[in-house]
């Protein structure tokens, strides 16, 4: 049986998002979340996290669709100028950046500085990662790799789903499946550059294809599918609250039935359930 990191994301983002990953970490579900520097509810976050340090936390690291830490002078090609915040969607920033136009140095800056809020809070922060999981692309994943390793992070989450996961989940839309199966051609370069610069992670994510349809079918048959290894299910739980609706996520009522479905990982007692600081305890970090 294998070993199972349960994080979840967008820790900060809503009051009801908070509560919902709490909830689910006294219940003995998750053991893991990932914090966003700069959302609504970060305030919170931070003094939830600092008062249950058994939940590992991580460094959520926002480069679209958010606030910035650093101000439009220090990143202007990372902004979108007219607003001062990121650009509005993962599309645009791919465009942007594959074309050049975005600088390593700015998101290397920016990552620092997002895990140095989290740090001058009092965290200790056990992984990093991306939102909408941008450091998949290598013109991401080297700076934000550099800005964490600089603070002495040396865990980071593997964003590429396997093939027995895609075989077991269901009700995912076909779009999804195509960008999930095209995506995975960048899984060998990832590998590369984590271990030339000297980070630890999984064998891969689950529930990244069924990230906005997950319910408590689909984390029965991911588990129940489990191989040998040490793999990390990425969740979005929350409350669909009036603070949800005006964070414009595409998650919505899903993030519900998510925060539900999560019971089923009760099924499944002989599943070591882990969090990134167990991983580098293991790999002698």
């Amino acid at each position: 049986m294998g070993r199972l990191i349960l994080n979840a994301d967008d820790f900060g983002l809503t009051a009801g998002v908070n509560r919902a990953i709490l909830e689910l970490h006294r219940a003995g579900v998750l053991t893991s979340a990932s914090l966003m520097a700069r959302a609504a509810a970060t305030d919170e976050a931070m003094e939830l996290a600092r008062a249950k340090p058994s939940l590992g936390v991580g460094c959520h690291v926002v480069l679209v669709d958010g606030k910035p830490v650093l101000g439009a002078q220090n990143l202007p090609t990372l902004l979108d100028l007219r607003t001062g915040r990121f650009h509005p969607t993962l599309g645009v920033f791919l465009k942007l950046l594959l074309t050049g136009r975005i600088r390593s140095s700015e998101i290397e800056a920016e990552t620092t500085a997002q895990i140095n809020l989290l740090h001058a809070k009092g965290l200790r922060l056990t992984h990093i990662d991306t939102h909408k999981h941008a450091h998949m692309f290598p013109a991401v994943l080297r700076p934000v790799l550099r800005a964490a390793r600089a603070a002495g992070i040396r865990a980071v989450r593997n964003p590429f789903e396997p093939a027995w996961s895609r075989r077991v989940t269901h009700g995912a839309p076909w779009i999804r499946h195509a960008e999930v199966r095209l995506l995975r051609l960048l899984e060998p370069a990832f590998r590369r550059i984590v271990a030339e610069e000297g980070f630890t992670t999984t064998d891969g994510a689950i529930g990244v294809l069924a990230t906005g349809t997950i319910d408590s079918k689909v984390v029965s048959s991911l588990l129940q599918s489990l191989p040998a290894g040490t793999w990390e299910l990425v969740t979005h739980p929350g409350y669909n609250d009036t603070d949800l609706a005006q964070a414009h996520t595409r998650l919505l009522a899903s993030r519900e039935t998510e925060r539900e479905a999560l019971s089923a990982v009760e099924q499944f007692p002989g599943i070591e359930r882990i969090s990134f600081a167990d991983l580098l305890r293991n790999q002698n970090y």
